[in-house]
């Protein structure tokens, strides 16, 4: 059985992107650039694909020379896009003023058998990030019935106490205040206190 809260609460699952209808004008090696971050690609990468050379694609990026039209066909090519894709223009970023305050001891309360979560800016929806404070009652690893696994990637944060996490594919690893640690949800986690009081930790689990 999960201990995610995000079991509980479907609601509470995490925006992956906004719609922002501001538009700025086009910077072409700017627009090059943005492509190959968003499929994950090194210049290195992007050279050995479109058979420019990695020089040729810094200077593209950083507007210090234009791209020929052979070289736009190129980049169209070896990154998998149509054309047209290269002239949209980007999106541009605009603050919303979303805000949301928790004062101390006013988040709100989700107890389970091993942990005790206190949800915080809980009045935001479609949040990117999912901030709670938790109270780690378990002191043994066979007190869960299953690693708690979840989308998304996490950072936690000793608040006060010790802790063993323990984590899938690595040794279980002993925490204490003013540690870290950030991962892949995906994986299988769980904490234990070892601490005389129950360990107290910070989460941010974001998408």
């Amino acid at each position: 059985m999960s201990e995610s809260i995000f079991d509980e609460y479907p609601s509470m699952t995490l925006e992956k992107a906004s719609d922002d209808t501001s538009i700025e004008p086009l910077k072409l090696g700017v627009r090059i650039k943005e492509i190959r971050t968003q499929l994950g690609i090194t210049l290195e990468e992007a050279s050995q694909r479109t058979g420019l050379a990695r020089s040729t694609l810094s200077k593209i990026e950083n507007e210090q020379i234009s791209p020929t039209f052979q070289a736009m066909q190129k980049l169209a090519t070896g990154l998998s896009i149509n054309m047209p894709q290269l002239f949209e223009p980007p999106v541009k970023k605009q603050a919303s003023g979303r805000r949301d305050i928790t004062l101390k001891g006013e988040g709100k309360p989700h107890p389970t058998p091993t942990y005790e979560h206190e949800l915080l800016a809980t009045q935001l929806s479609n949040k990117r990030m999912m901030p709670f404070k938790s109270r780690i009652h378990a002191r043994a690893f066979d007190e869960y019935q299953d690693w708690v696994r979840h989308d998304g990637e996490e950072f936690l944060l000793i608040l006060d106490g010790e802790v063993l996490f323990y984590s899938e594919f690595y040794e279980p690893l002993a925490m204490r205040e003013g540690d870290s640690v950030y991962y892949d949800a995906n994986m299988g986690h769980m904490l234990v206190s070892t601490s005389t009081e129950d360990a107290q930790i910070l989460w941010v689990t974001a998408k």
